[in-house]
């Protein structure tokens, strides 16, 4: 009898630990998920398939600027403008990686079903995906901005004077802000696309021809209509059917003067300023009401089921694998 009661007495380890260290709390948990979805972005702690795509991205964005300094060197000029650099380039390198990268940050939760187990966390609703958004727009930022550093970096070693060296600082400052509207919106559009399928392969392709075929359909609407040297006004807002030539469209209504993709709104310019603003917010918006009903899903549930897509997350108990202590922390005892 006493070996029987001693039988049923074992507890088997299944691999699961306590968390004992200190509770760092809700802001802690969205920079741990910021950094852990940045990295993600890049391909950083993943396979080599992972960092293929980024790479590659990475590689074709710096080659036209490694190009520039050649140039230079060899006593040309400054080939692309900081405002614009290489437009079609931009575009087409970016719609691959948002493409690639934005269901790797958000279709892989919603397909393995671990969100309740961030939710049950101290986070609110919108945590998770402002993490998620900002963490690609850093990723976006990085792959834009890094080759108008190497343009600018390449100018300049060449440069005979103060003068040069400032009238180069000049044009790269308006050329850094205009990335950062880039980042911005096309990372908020990626993200939003993204996130209504888990299925990443369905996810990939509907940001990838999303994206596509609205700039195909601005550019034949521009060109149908003059090219970008038309002045009548449907060459002007043609460029209202994509964000980047909507991106392009604001760049010029506020002061660029490198020639781009769209023809010069002239005063619709301020309705390009207000398109990116609105679908910057409808973005947006969207983002978090697609995770405040997964969320609400998941906590409505009162019985954990394996059908229902919403395993029980355990308060006390987590896998050993589970990201590092500052990601599973949580307030309170």
């Amino acid at each position: 009898m006493s070996e029987t009661a001693g039988a049923v007495g074992v507890i088997h380890d299944l691999g699961y630990r306590s968390y004992d260290g200190p509770r760092l709390g809700r802001a802690q948990i969205v920079r741990a998920l910021i950094w852990h979805s940045f990295r993600s972005a890049w391909g950083i702690g993943r396979g080599v398939k992972a960092k293929i795509v980024p790479i590659l991205a990475a590689v074709a964005m710096c080659l036209p600027a490694v190009a520039n300094a050649v140039s230079v060197a060899q006593g040309g000029t400054r080939l692309f403008g900081y405002d614009v650099y290489v437009p079609q380039l931009r575009v087409v390198v970016l719609i691959i990686f948002i493409a690639a990268q934005a269901p790797e940050l958000v279709s892989r939760d919603l397909r393995s079903h671990v969100l309740p187990l961030y939710f049950s966390r101290p986070l609110r609703r919108g945590d998770y995906p402002l993490a998620k958004y900002i963490a690609l727009t850093l990723a976006c930022l990085l792959l834009v901005e890094v080759p108008l550093l190497l343009l600018y970096v390449g100018t300049i070693a060449a440069a005979k004077g103060a003068r040069d060296v400032w009238s180069q600082t000049r044009a790269l400052i308006p050329g850094l802000g205009v990335g950062l509207m880039w980042a911005v919106l096309i990372a908020a559009v990626g993200l939003v696309l993204a996130s209504l399928t888990g299925r990443r392969a369905y996810a990939t392709g509907i940001v990838a021809i999303s994206c596509f075929l609205t700039w195909t359909v601005s550019l034949v609407l521009i060109q149908a209509e003059g090219g970008i040297t038309a002045t009548t006004t449907g060459a002007k807002i043609a460029g209202l059917f994509s964000p980047f030539t909507i991106l392009d469209g604001v760049r010029i209504w506020l002061g660029g003067t490198s020639q781009g993709e769209d023809p010069n709104p002239g005063h619709f310019g301020p309705l390009y300023g207000v398109a990116a603003v609105a679908l910057l917010a409808a973005c947006l918006g969207g983002l978090a009401a697609r995770y405040r009903k997964v969320s609400r899903s998941c906590s409505a549930r009162t019985s954990w089921k394996r059908s229902s897509g919403c395993p029980a997350p355990s308060r006390s108990w987590w896998p050993a694998a589970w990201p590092p202590p500052a990601t599973s922390a949580r307030s309170g005892g």
